[in-house]
């Protein structure tokens, strides 16, 4: 072989050995930095709170007279990542609920159409809404309520009623539909007024 032949020989060898090895250094930089980012996303994910900051309540999937509550985002979308133990109260009765991929079921079902006050506190506030529940043979219906409507409807009928001179009739009459709700119903005086108070809270 010549003496031209093997310096060929040499940088053919050389190129090869210096191509190997940048694509050995891309890879491990490749590596590296998927690797820094999936243990970035690791520790973001653990410094996350989880908490319930928004919920809705429907019924359960299974239709067996249960309720289910899931747990929502600020856009109202549900939170599958929410798991484990949560306390919520339901008309004064604390529950420990159990949430798998951000839903729980209340294990008590509902024996017929009633008002439900939800109620969840979190590190930072709580959070309560009311709900009336339908029942309708096995069917459930659940409806969010406005704790304002709770404020103005009475207010608007009282005001009506004042104009046309029959304020002291209708009041007798706010009160014994109030009376109905409250013993038939379980709309009680407290879950009103705190509703109301969590609506006026919300606009603040």
């Amino acid at each position: 072989m010549t003496t031209e032949n093997t310096a060929y020989a040499v940088w053919i060898n050389q190129a090869g050995f210096l191509l190997l090895q940048h694509s050995f250094y891309s890879n491990v930089k490749y590596i590296t930095s998927i690797l820094i980012i999936s243990i970035f996303s690791l520790l973001s994910a653990q410094a996350q709170p989880i908490r319930i900051d928004n919920f809705i309540v429907k019924e359960n999937l299974t239709q067996n007279g249960k309720l289910a509550i899931i747990a929502l985002d600020s856009a109202d979308q549900p939170l599958e990542r929410i798991d484990g133990t949560f306390v919520f109260n339901l008309n004064g009765f604390q529950q420990d609920l159990r949430f798998h991929d951000g839903v729980a079921v209340v294990q008590q079902p509902v024996e017929s159409s009633i008002f439900v006050l939800f109620k969840h506190k979190n590190q930072e506030n709580t959070v309560s809404k009311l709900y009336y529940i339908h029942k309708k043979e096995s069917e459930l219906k659940p409806y969010k309520i406005n704790g304002l409507l709770l404020l103005l409807i009475p207010l608007a009928i009282l005001l009506i009623a004042y104009l046309f001179r029959r304020f002291f009739v209708t009041l007798i009459i706010i009160a014994i539909i109030y009376a109905y709700f409250n013993f038939a119903k379980g709309l009680h005086f407290s879950t009103i007024m705190e509703s109301i108070f969590d609506a006026f809270s919300g606009l603040i």
